[in-house]
């Protein structure tokens, strides 16, 4: 098990460290329900570090992405970020990232922990148009400072105007006297806030340095357990849960990054998926009967029969009830229709609902 450069702080705080992506990772410092509402209502900042990673640059930077990821990235300018996600060969996802263009010949992709490895590989595979890349995810940390207080605890830290950044936009600049900041106006919780990327001898200090200009608010330190209600309150998917090598794009709802003005890996295929119709859909759904839905519990209809399983499922803290996705076939896929969670062998009454759970 790897773990991040800031390991020993997380320890001192009194972090629940778990397995995460073959990291060694903090789940909780007090409670997950705590956590959850210090983000949501206030701020909070998760050591995100296990994440990947990539430069890419020079003249064929853009070919090459533009090959290997789904969206346009032809769109971007200088400062503005891109959801997108790796095709596979085979009609499912390698996995989802980030498309950050730091200028016209330089790009930085922000990849999943568990795919480091797998992404590079095949992203190199890809690469023969030549476009350099350098791996920088072990020399890098990230901090996800998020909730409604973020802003005001990191304006104090840099002259960047933070309150003028638009959402999917980041900026370089000083914070906390370190130079060179990626400052990002993203963030996995749906709550607000930056991403923060800073080269790992400088980690410690940034870190302090968050929480003595958040401590008017209360800043708190917060663990993956929030992260995974936070996330799924705002129908985020999570790779390995929600999408993976053998889920179709299209059927979890990506379609919105798929460009098919352009040609990229696979693309011929998931064109003809759309243009046949898609079998199944990954929807949301609340619970109404009382209960918790987790990972592959089973999906039924009202006689028991299998539609599918749950691929992310919680109690949600806002909502304070259950809550979950997962794939349905089409016809069952509609807002407000009935559906069951199978729980030990009882069927537990459900009901489609529109992402995200929580609103705004």
């Amino acid at each position: 098990m790897k773990t991040v450069p800031l390991h020993q702080v997380h320890v001192a705080l009194g972090a629940k460290i778990v397995p995460f992506a073959g990291f060694e990772m903090p789940v909780r410092y007090s409670s997950d329900l705590d956590e959850h509402h210090a983000v949501r209502n206030n701020v909070g900042v998760f050591d995100v570090s296990h994440m990947g990673e990539f430069l890419v640059k020079g003249p064929k930077a853009l070919d090459l992405i533009q090959k290997v990821s789904a969206n346009d990235a032809s769109a971007l300018f200088d400062g503005k970020v891109q959801y997108s996600y790796l095709p596979n060969d085979t009609g499912g996802v390698v996995d989802d990232l980030l498309v950050y263009r730091i200028r016209e010949d330089e790009y930085l992709l922000v990849v999943n922990a568990s795919n480091i490895e797998k992404d590079w590989n095949w992203i190199q595979s890809k690469n023969s148009e030549g476009a350099q890349m350098e791996n920088i995810s072990d020399a890098t940390c990230l901090f996800a400072v998020q909730g409604p207080n973020a802003t005001a605890t990191l304006q104090k830290l840099t002259t960047v105007d933070l309150t003028s950044m638009e959402y999917y936009t980041f900026q370089i600049g000083e914070m906390a006297g370190i130079p060179d900041v990626f400052i990002s106006a993203t963030g996995y919780t749906g709550s607000g806030g930056f991403e923060i990327y800073v080269p790992n001898q400088h980690a410690e200090r940034m870190w302090n340095t968050i929480f003595e200009a958040g401590e008017e608010f209360g800043i708190k330190p917060i663990g993956l357990g929030a992260r995974d209600t936070l996330r799924l309150e705002k129908g985020f998917c999570l790779y390995g849960n929600d999408v993976d090598d053998n889920t179709s794009p299209l059927e979890a709802g990506l379609g919105w990054v798929t460009k098919f003005t352009k040609n990229f890996n696979n693309s011929d295929s998931l064109k003809a998926q759309k243009e046949a119709g898609l079998n199944k859909k990954l929807v949301g759904f609340e619970m109404i009967d009382r209960g918790i839905p987790r990972g592959h519990y089973e999906l039924c209809d009202a006689e028991g029969n299998k539609l599918g399983e749950v691929t992310s499922g919680t109690q949600s803290p806002t909502l304070q009830k259950g809550i979950g996705m997962g794939y349905v076939p089409v016809a069952h896929s509609k807002a407000d229709s009935e559906i069951f969670i199978k729980v030990r062998d009882r069927l537990l009454k459900a009901k489609i609902v529109k992402l995200p759970f929580v609103k705004n």
